[in-house]
């Protein structure tokens, strides 16, 4: 069993999947509340260099509704690095589904109106893309890094073709199309979508065999084939769930856009995996969570708003950026640099 709040991923010698695991807060140190404390000093420091802007009711709904994609996709790319694996396929898989879902909704090209199995044709394509990613990886032994970077291009090129030489297919004004914009309880939509995907990935893998599982297969491969874990078939249900989560980003990004692009995801891969190692889940596997992986995205978010409230380049937000990586994941395993493991 795992300790996923503390993040020590410790696997017991004969796990017990019926048991849930320890509850969050059991153990309150300095450390657990690390990433939140950064989150809180950038927010004090954008606002004393920003008053009167950063703090805004507009402004905080701007900073939630672009943290919308990356937590959805967040869950699922947490789920896969946990078990020590990688996801490099979300944004193909997000320009497929949402090439799907608008050329099945009403849009200018065509009278096709699908209604709801739009959607439900979108997150097929995501499960499909998800699950070639897992059965090539698992049952052909190919290293995920390679093996999703392959199905990014698949999913692009489909996106492509999709797309094809015609005319831009736009979302008609109102309807479906504003939803991700609307406010309800003062929340944007979209933000509130992404805080159920949240929710229901925090449930995963806390309460599920799947989330425990994943645990305890990035802690150790040997030794949950050892205990009776089925291994290959908890690691495809995870690329599986990813390939879901990624479909259900492209479709929300595809509403954002109002309209289809093969390439709607472009961007959201680096600020996903970023966010996963910032709120300090181990690239390794074993070790984070959800949670923490949220509010690594909040950070990201609030740094990137911050920097573009301060009149900062584009040029420098990108070197920022990638500066914090580098130093979340030196900060993240300086200390145990001699024992590091390959990524799988």
């Amino acid at each position: 069993m795992t300790d996923k709040d503390t993040g020590t991923g410790l696997l017991e010698a004969a796990p017990a999947p019926a048991q849930p695991p320890h509850r969050q807060g059991r153990r309150f140190n300095a450390k657990n509340f690390g990433e939140v404390l950064a989150l809180v000093g950038l927010i004090a420091v954008f606002a004393a260099l920003n008053p009167g802007t950063f703090l805004t009711p507009e402004n905080l709904r701007t900073i939630l509704d672009h943290a919308s994609l990356p937590l959805i996709i967040g869950v699922g790319a947490t789920l896969v690095i946990l078990t020590g694996s990688i996801d490099l396929s979300v944004e193909g898989v997000m320009g497929a589904a949402g090439m799907t879902f608008v050329l099945m909704t009403a849009n200018s090209r065509g009278s096709a109106d699908f209604g709801p199995w739009a959607i439900v044709a979108a997150l097929a394509v995501g499960v499909g893309l998800g699950l070639l990613s897992g059965l090539v990886h698992t049952r052909l032994k190919v290293p995920s890094f390679i093996v999703t970077l392959g199905v990014w291009f698949v999913g692009l090129g489909i996106a492509t073709v999709l797309f094809g030489d015609e005319s831009i297919p736009f979302l008609p004004d109102g309807g479906i199309k504003g939803w991700p914009s609307t406010l309800t309880f003062g929340l944007p939509n979209s933000f509130l979508l992404a805080a159920a995907f949240v929710l229901a990935g925090m449930f995963v893998a806390r309460f599920t065999r799947l989330g425990r599982f994943a645990y305890a297969i990035g802690d150790s491969e040997e030794i949950s084939k050892g205990n009776g874990i089925p291994v290959l078939r908890y690691k495809l249900y995870v690329f599986v769930v990813a390939g879901a989560c990624s479909a259900a980003a492209g479709v929300l990004a595809a509403l954002k856009l109002g309209a289809g692009s093969a390439t709607v995801g472009v961007g959201t891969l680096f600020l996903t995996i970023a966010a996963v190692v910032i709120g300090g889940t181990s690239l390794g596997g074993g070790k984070g969570g959800i949670l923490r992986t949220a509010i690594g995205v909040l950070m990201l978010t609030v740094l990137n708003n911050g920097l573009i409230l301060s009149g900062v380049s584009p040029n420098i937000q990108s070197a920022v950026s990638g500066t914090v990586l580098i130093a979340a994941v030196l900060v993240a395993t300086w200390p145990h640099r001699s024992r590091l493991r390959i990524v799988k």
